[in-house]
């Protein structure tokens, strides 16, 4: 599988977030004892029957066009601090998928809001970024689900808010979160409710670079960030001075692809497949997010409420 090299003007970002837990250069990119690199993908196999479900173009190149957001936090999808490559969750389980169809994944890291759109336009065929499936996003993208993941609140530890379960709860505050995300989506759409029951609102701010996102945490610019579950637990286990504060709500997380692609039945066979066998649960082991396992991998679900 292709794997792409950390552009240079990547390396002041990654030393940000290493700065988060000691000195750029010497703290750790992932948690102690993972092996960023250890392989779980090669040894997956083509499935014939599953490959001819492809598309006739797709299986004649024989290789899957992947925008990919990569400049995030682990578990997700981010550059290895010692390499530069790009690791995570979704990394192993794309390049695992292909195997499965017999393509090889020519990915393109892009930002995580200009993923979407650049599927109409044919740009990508696929697109992976942690797109939590909402009805919204199911308008005009589809969604073929490998995880559970979801929105969730982490702040410094010594902040006295409690466990967030009605937005409400943020009125007066700031919150820092994602640009293009289901969290900004949610805060915009809900933060007229604090004006309703006589608070002043909450304020949004977003940061395209997780490593801004953190340091805004820190620094006290911001209250409460809103995340990913998966990604915020593994942040602040990085570090001491904030704590994970409570999951919000959970979303089906998925492959992007355009709405009606032909690409759809295979990747979703080619998921299930890799449920089946083992090599799912062998990805979602190495980064420690069995928890966010699902039993099986569907084309456009409901959005969980």
């Amino acid at each position: 599988m292709r794997t792409w090299h950390r552009p240079a003007t990547l390396t002041a970002a990654l030393c940000l977030t290493a700065l988060l837990v000691g000195a750029c250069g010497t703290a750790p990119a992932t948690t102690p004892g993972l092996d960023v690199h250890a392989d779980v993908v090669s040894a997956i196999q083509k499935d014939e029957s599953i490959a001819a479900l492809l598309p006739e173009e797709t299986r004649r190149n024989g290789v899957l066009r992947v925008g990919s957001s990569i400049g995030g936090s682990p578990p997700g999808a981010f550059y290895a601090e010692d390499d530069g490559t790009a690791v995570g969750q979704d990394i192993d389980i794309a390049d695992a998928t292909a195997r499965v169809l017999g393509v090889r994944v020519e990915r393109e890291p892009a930002a995580f809001e200009a993923i979407l759109p650049a599927l109409g336009s044919g740009k990508y065929e696929v697109g992976t970024g942690n797109f939590g499936v909402t009805e919204e996003r199911k308008k005009t993208i589809d969604f073929v689900t490998y995880i559970n993941d979801g929105q969730g609140f982490a702040v410094r530890r010594d902040s006295e808010l409690p466990p967030v379960t009605d937005v409400t709860q943020l009125c007066g505050r700031t919150v820092g979160t994602g640009a293009g995300t289901t969290f900004e989506a949610t805060l915009n759409a809900q933060r007229h409710r604090c004006a309703e029951s006589g608070r002043p609102e909450y304020q949004v701010q977003v940061f395209s670079e997780q490593s801004a996102l953190y340091s805004a945490l820190n620094q006290g610019k911001v209250d409460v960030l809103m995340s990913t579950i998966n990604g915020l637990r593994y942040g602040v286990a990085q570090q001491p001075n904030l704590k994970f504060l409570n999951e919000f709500r959970r979303l089906d997380v998925g492959f992007a692809v355009r709405k009606g692609s032909a690409l759809a039945p295979a990747l979703q066979a080619a998921v299930n497949k890799l449920i089946q066998d083992g090599s799912y649960r062998r990805v979602l082991d190495k980064w420690g997010t069995a928890s966010s396992a699902i039993p099986e991998s569907r084309t456009s679900p409901p959005e969980i409420r």
